[in-house]
């Protein structure tokens, strides 16, 4: 292949930028622009030794680092070298167009790691698992996609495919000998198939949690005007973000806040309190709310007495929240008291909206975090669904099309089986130099 060169460092005045190089003959571009400080020539590099010397920018020298990295124990599975130099944004790019005017040319989103997977360094997923690390914003993402890049997912794909694997082979030897085939050997399969279309309905079913992890949760606060959904907003991220008013309808149009709750990112939306004589411009953020209440997945019905609020066209999980319990008494059950004032209660709601929006989290465990990997893990098991039933009618040969379309359907989460389609989208979501 080619060299490619990007810059793979944040833009920007910094302590150090790297400019980053992978392809056959890039040592051999390196030794025109990079002069070591002692007597050893760049060809002469040992692999993975940082070495001091000017990089040459053109119009200037910087005194920096280079090491080179030698196919195939290097990222991409290519030679590789970087340049280390100092911080500035012109330096950088000055470094780089040297490197594009001596050859090599600018790297894709996303093409250095494309090239680890080409090279066989790590599966698409993995990849995948890098990128959501890099954009993760909250503890538990980061954690999931770390499994992720660590190859978890890849490990139980492989297992499943793997069995995948001696079924058809089983099916192959039936195949061979129709003389021994009977009812035990059909009763076999038809089990196996069972075994893991279970196998795979308890993977997929992580996925509801999975998303909640990567992507944040949503919780609603809505209820009657005045029932101090603003002030429980404000208790629930821990500094004044709503206003506050004991005037009815203050709220008129969504607030927004996040927090960080046992490693997982908390989107609380305090919304417009719902009554019906509401004016126009009240109107309209009660109408907001209501969108915003069907989509959210957790929703805090507020009330402080004066009637349970009335929560209606949701699909999250509701959670009744009595407020101003320091003053006034319950009018019925719900599933917690607070005090948006006092503090009282708030770790305890909290708890439940862990509890019901994630529940336990395996630390070791490989969440399905990715749309992409539900629907293939969907797919793989409608084909194993379609086996099953047609086990009794249809041959054999016709009975291992299905199983090949599971194992296809998983090789896509892996990579082995994806279309240029597929793999360009994934790399397309990480930034230049990486």
């Amino acid at each position: 292949m080619d060299i490619i060169s990007a810059i793979a460092t944040a833009s920007g005045v910094g302590g150090v930028a790297i400019i980053r190089l992978s392809g056959c003959g890039c040592l051999n571009l390196a030794q025109k622009m990079f002069c070591p400080s002692s007597k050893i020539a760049v060809t002469d590099f040992k692999p993975n030794v940082m070495y001091a010397g000017n990089i040459d920018g053109g119009n200037f020298k910087d005194y920096g680092m280079c090491v080179y990295f030698k196919a195939p124990k290097s990222f991409t599975g290519e030679d590789t070298v970087e340049f280390h130099c100092h911080g500035g944004t012109e330096i950088a790019r000055g470094i780089l167009k040297k490197t594009l005017d001596l050859g090599a040319r600018p790297a894709d989103r996303g093409e250095f790691t494309k090239r680890a997977f080409i090279n066989g360094k790590l599966s698409l997923s993995s990849a995948e698992g890098m990128i959501n690390m890099i954009n993760a914003e909250s503890l538990a993402s980061l954690r999931a996609g770390s499994m992720l890049y660590s190859e978890k997912l890849t490990d139980e794909i492989k297992v499943f495919q793997s069995r995948l694997t001696d079924i058809l082979a089983q099916i192959a030897v039936d195949m061979d000998y129709p003389e021994e085939q009977n009812e035990g050997s059909f009763s076999a399969v038809c089990s196996a198939i069972e075994a893991l279309s279970e196998n795979l309905n308890a993977l997929s079913s992580t996925y509801t949690v999975g998303k909640r992890i990567k992507n944040g949760v949503t919780v609603a606060l809505c209820g009657k005007p005045n029932t101090g959904k603003s002030s429980l907003l404000n208790a629930l991220l821990g500094y004044d973000k709503a206003i506050v008013s004991s005037k009815a309808g203050t709220t008129r149009d969504a607030v927004e806040g996040d927090v960080e709750i046992n490693g997982v990112k908390y989107n609380f939306i305090d919304t417009a309190g719902i009554r019906a004589d509401a004016g126009e411009i009240e109107s309209i953020g009660i109408e907001r709310a209501k969108k915003i209440v069907s989509s959210s997945d957790i929703i805090l019905a507020v009330s402080d007495g004066s009637g349970k609020a009335d929560v209606e066209d949701c699909n999250g999980v509701v959670i009744n929240v009595f407020n101003k319990c320091d003053i006034n008494s319950p009018d019925g059950e719900y599933d917690v008291e607070i005090s948006a004032k006092t503090g009282v209660g708030i770790d305890k709601l909290k708890q439940i909206i862990c509890d019901k929006s994630i529940g336990e989290t395996a630390l070791d465990k490989a969440y399905v975090i990715e749309e992409r990997h539900f629907n293939a893990l969907k797919r793989a098991n409608e084909a194993l669904k379609s086996a099953v039933l047609n086990v009794d009618g249809l041959s054999l040969d016709m009975l291992s099309i299905d199983l090949k379309d599971a194992w296809d359907a998983l090789g896509e989460i892996t990579g082995e089986t994806a279309n240029e389609t597929i793999v360009s989208t994934v790399f397309e979501k990480f930034c230049v130099g990486k």
